[in-house]
């Protein structure tokens, strides 16, 4: 019996479309397009599923169309956790090596599905009836209608295609949280700890302070530390969204005291009529 030699039409569009989603995902001008999220919806939601049916039951006969796609559909959901539980405790849940799982998954199987179907005879191997939607699509479009019948079906057209885009719209539109800027000191080591109480004046003196962007915006932020409220230094820097700065700020005691109040203000957007968030130090500054 002859293999089949074709490459079966549907199996090519879907390793296209892998191949695609991979370029998009890894190419650093394309990552961020409309275009990518469409192209990986597909590739978690429908496609593991259909190369897995595919490879299974490579005739016509073993299932109806419509139980092809319900079944690749649900298949799907199961596939994708499942490689990603697999990740966990190999590679670690990361973009590219479940990408790159996926990919791998998809492509053996497509392989694998048209070798399948090619040791089936010609009249017994299922394929996806590309033709026969062209052929409707075409009766519907040269066939005479009443003028109540082109209404309806402007009015079909133009309800997917709303439906459609509102679903595109509610996919790429990023879900915005809670806005906040979270803004911490640490000792020298490094954790929330053995902070300096006893400063030395005229000394240099030194904390490690973060600042964590999640107001969905770009912001320039201005950090003042100040001891008794007199401005000791001020640093000025400016975070993207979920941008992490976190650095070593040093300070020189100007004045000595004990119970003196070390207070470190962040400023949003040179906004300097009241601190967008305050923290604070009780220390002793002694020669």
């Amino acid at each position: 019996m002859k293999i089949y030699k074709e490459f079966p039409p549907d199996l090519m569009i879907t390793l296209l479309w892998v191949i695609l989603t991979l370029v998009f995902v890894i190419t650093p001008d394309l990552e961020d397009t409309p275009v990518r999220t469409a192209l990986g919806i597909l590739m978690v939601l429908f496609i593991p599923g259909y190369v897995l049916i595919a490879a299974l039951y490579p005739g016509k006969d073993d299932l109806e169309f419509v139980e092809r796609i319900a079944l690749s559909l649900g298949l799907s959901i199961v596939v994708v956790p499942l490689l990603g539980l697999l990740l966990n405790f190999t590679l670690g849940i990361k973009l590219l090596p479940i990408l790159l799982t996926l990919c791998i998954f998809a492509i053996a199987l497509i392989f694998a599905a048209a070798y399948r179907r090619g040791k089936l005879p010609e009249e017994e191997r299922f394929s996806v009836p590309f033709y026969k939607v062209y052929e409707i699509i075409n009766n519907e479009i040269s066939s005479p209608k009443s003028r109540t019948d082109m209404i309806l079906t402007y009015i079909l057209i133009f309800s997917i295609a709303v439906a459609a885009g509102m679903i595109f719209f509610v996919v790429t539109t990023p879900k915005i949280g809670e806005r906040f800027t979270e803004f911490y000191i640490l000792d020298a080591s490094g954790k929330a700890d053995k902070y300096p109480t006893n400063l030395k004046y005229n000394y240099p003196a030194e904390l490690l302070v973060g600042v964590v962007n999640q107001e969905y915006v770009t912001i320039n932020y201005t950090i003042r530390i100040a001891l008794d409220k007199e401005v000791l230094t001020d640093t000025r820097l400016k975070l993207n969204h979920n941008e992490t700065w976190e650095k070593n700020i040093t300070f020189i005691p100007d004045k000595e005291g004990n119970d003196m109040k070390l207070e470190f203000w962040l400023f949003k957007e040179d906004n300097f009529t009241a601190p967008y968030r305050m923290l604070h130090l009780w220390v002793n500054v002694t020669k």
